[in-house]
């Protein structure tokens, strides 16, 4: 038999909304009874009908994030922090992969809309922004995260990318390296600014950048980036003049590349100085701990849900607001040739 409300609150002899304030933690209800009315909520298994109080309230107290991979660390990192944070505030976040599938994208987001969304926070693999635009119809408020597109005025929260590949860039040229390639990776705001950011860094130093030093990991999911940086290592071994320091777009990329380069019998840093990006938990362990640029994932997640407390304000402004963290370099042995 389910318990409703007008249950609990007939036992007690007050009113449906006194129960709701208890459960709710808000004020304006005895502490006593308060306390009286959670035990025998606990007592009784109760679970409040969150469909039907969505409809009244306009609130469902759920937030939707759709990335491109679940397995991929950075948006694990995303995920705890959005999650953790928004915890605090009484809201609770539905998670759904992509897959790197636009089509897939659709699909789940679609699916999230049917469960009346608070607000939805997306990582897109779309190519184009139109569809996107379908969201604000829906009159559920967007927040991008890492990825945007030019000419769509959205609230976004991400890393400075363009300054990824500079720091990575200039660390390999203070260290000695002059031919220095680039595995980038799929066509989209990230990969492309990282790569500017690698090519105006060398060409402030006067070095030639060549389209040969810049090798693609291609557009496929982000979970088998170690399989795409082998193959990606596979055609850098073949450039003449070899290589004395590898910029890789992400650090799973780059693990990739580094066991690929062992393989061949290359000693790194001393063969070849190594950057990754995402100062993931493992860069650290590897048989040569990685030099990485720190994008502050956790952070994002933070600073997103922040963004979302204000966005479901009464009084909020209609105008979209955009955070973007400056990244920082973990030196470690992968790159230390001085």
């Amino acid at each position: 038999m389910n318990v409703r409300l007008k249950d609990i609150a007939k036992e007690f002899g007050v009113s449906v909304v006194t129960v709701s304030r208890a459960l709710r933690d808000r004020p304006g209800i005895a502490s006593d009874t308060k306390a009286r009315i959670l035990e025998r909520v606990k007592e009784l298994n109760y679970r409040p009908n969150l469909t039907a109080r969505s409809l009244v309230t306009g609130r469902s107290s759920l937030i939707g994030l759709v990335v491109p991979d679940l397995i991929h660390p950075f948006f694990g990192e995303i995920a705890k922090g959005l999650s953790s944070a928004l915890r605090e505030t009484g809201y609770y976040v539905i998670v759904a992969s992509s897959e790197s599938d636009p089509r897939l994208e659709q699909d789940e987001i679609e699916h999230m809309l049917d469960h009346h969304l608070d607000c939805l926070v997306l990582a897109s693999c779309q190519e184009k922004s139109e569809w996107l635009r379908r969201i604000g119809d829906a009159g559920v408020p967007l927040v991008l995260i890492d990825r945007r597109f030019r000419g769509f005025d959205s609230n976004f929260v991400g890393s400075n990318d363009y300054k990824v590949g500079e720091l990575a860039t200039e660390h390999l040229i203070a260290q000695g390296c002059r031919r220095i390639a680039h595995i980038r990776g799929p066509v989209n705001s990230v990969s492309n600014s990282r790569a500017e950011g690698y090519r105006d860094t060398l060409q402030r130093h006067g070095i030639s950048v060549s389209d040969d030093y810049m090798i693609s990991a291609g557009d496929a999911s982000e979970s088998d980036g170690e399989t795409r940086g082998r193959r990606a290592m596979e055609a850098i071994l073949t450039l003449k003049p070899q290589p004395d320091g590898l910029f890789c777009f992400n650090d799973t990329v780059a693990v990739g590349a580094m066991f690929k380069a062992f393989e061949a019998g290359m000693s790194i840093p001393r063969n070849l100085a190594m950057v990754g990006c995402g100062n993931y938990h493992y860069s650290s362990k590897l048989q040569v701990p990685l030099t990485s640029v720190d994008q502050r994932a956790v952070e994002i997640g933070e600073r997103t849900a922040r963004m979302i407390a204000h966005l479901l304000k009464k009084e909020a402004s209609s105008r979209s607001r955009k955070v973007v963290l400056e990244p920082q370099l973990i030196v470690r042995a992968s790159s230390q040739l001085k």
